[in-house]
C-alpha cells in the first residue's frame, strides 16, 4: 500500500471556499489491518449520528491540511500526531456543504488506545480492513450531482453505516491502495461542468 500510495497522484481542487482534512488511520495489526472510523454525537448539529473519519475543518493558525488532520484527530480521538506514520493523501472531495476535505492515509501502532471525545462522538470503530476489501456493502446509494449519477457504496458495522463521502473516501483508498477494483466514478467536483 505504501509504495502505491507513494506512486499516486491524487486529484486536488483549488477551491476558494472553506478547507478540512481527515485522517485514515489504519492499525499495523498483523492479524490484518483496521480503519479507525468514529460515530458523530447526536447533539451535533451537522452529520449527527453519522460514520466519519477523525477530521475537521482548517483553523486559520494550521500551517496545512495535514496539520489539520493530526490536529483533529488528537482532539477527536486522542491520537499523539507522533504515533502517525503518514503514508500519503488520497484525492479532494467536496462535501454537500461545499467543504474541500483532503484525506490523508496514516498507519498508527495497533495498540494505541483511543478515547472518544464525548462533546463530538458517540463511539470509535476498529473495522477489518478485509470486511471491506471483501465488499460487504449493505447497499449501494444512488446519488445525483450535476445532472450526473453517481453509485456509491454503503456498509454497515456494528449498526451503523458507512455511506457518503467516507464510503467514497474508503473506497478510493481501497482500490489504489490494495487493488480492490470496486466500480467508482469519478466525483463529480472533479468532472468538467
Amino acid at each position: 500500500m505504501k509504495r502505491k500510495l507513494a506512486l499516486y497522484s491524487p486529484r486536488t481542487l483549488q477551491c476558494a471556499g472553506p478547507q478540512a482534512s481527515v485522517l485514515i488511520a489504519l492499525t499495523d495489526n498483523p492479524a490484518g489491518p483496521e480503519v479507525i472510523l468514529t460515530r458523530r454525537s447526536d447533539n451535533l448539529s451537522t452529520h449527527s449520528g453519522e460514520i466519519a473519519f477523525p477530521g475537521g475543518k482548517r483553523d486559520a493558525t494550521d500551517p496545512d491540511l495535514l496539520f489539520t488532520a493530526l490536529r483533529e484527530a488528537e482532539e477527536e480521538v486522542g491520537l499523539n500526531p507522533a504515533r502517525v506514520d503518514i503514508v500519503g493523501p488520497l484525492g479532494d472531495v467536496l462535501s454537500k456543504h461545499k467543504l474541500q476535505v483532503r484525506p490523508y492515509v496514516g498507519i498508527i501502532p495497533m495498540e494505541t488506545e483511543l478515547i472518544p471525545n464525548l462533546d463530538e462522538l458517540d463511539r470509535i470503530h476498529r473495522v477489518p480492513l478485509s470486511f471491506f476489501l471483501e465488499d460487504h456493502r449493505h447497499h449501494t446509494d444512488k446519488i445525483k450531482f450535476r445532472g450526473m449519477t453517481h453509485y456509491v457504496p454503503a456498509y454497515e458495522f456494528e449498526g451503523d453505516i458507512i455511506w457518503g463521502l467516507t464510503a467514497y473516501m474508503l473506497v478510493e483508498l481501497l482500490n489504489v491502495g490494495f487493488d480492490a477494483q470496486i466500480p467508482m466514478k469519478v466525483r463529480p467536483e472533479h468532472s468538467i461542468a
